[in-house]
């Protein structure tokens, strides 16, 4: 909030991800930023993607900076969430005049879970 409420919207995604590193550093928090994981189909892997950041090792964070989020953008932290074998996740829109932010979980990786 305190990085929206400071630079506003209309900036590119980047700006928005370096203010939030800034922020996270200053509150103690640990993160990993631009965090990589491959893609794989029928065990073999077909490329990798990146996302924004990994806060303690167990939110996933994926920044846009759009006029309105979309489904797909959704589906995309989605796919993020189960790539990555995580849980939890936020997804963050800074370009629009109010912050959005969806929490978004990996339900299949619960219900795993939930079955062991």
């Amino acid at each position: 909030m305190r990085v929206h409420g400071t630079l506003g919207n209309g900036f590119q995604e980047i700006i928005y991800q370096r203010a939030l590193a800034i922020e996270l550093e200053k509150q103690g928090v640990g993160f990993a930023r631009e965090v990589e994981a491959a893609i794989h189909y029928n065990q073999i892997e077909i490329g990798t993607r990146r996302v924004d950041f990994v806060v303690e090792e167990t939110v996933l964070i994926e920044l846009k900076a759009l006029s309105k989020l979309e489904d797909v953008h959704l589906a995309q932290a989605l796919n993020y969430l189960e790539a990555f074998n995580m849980e939890i996740g936020l997804l963050i829109n800074f370009g629009s005049k109010s912050l959005e932010f969806k929490r978004i979980t990996n339900e299949r990786k619960l219900r795993n879970q939930n079955n062991r």
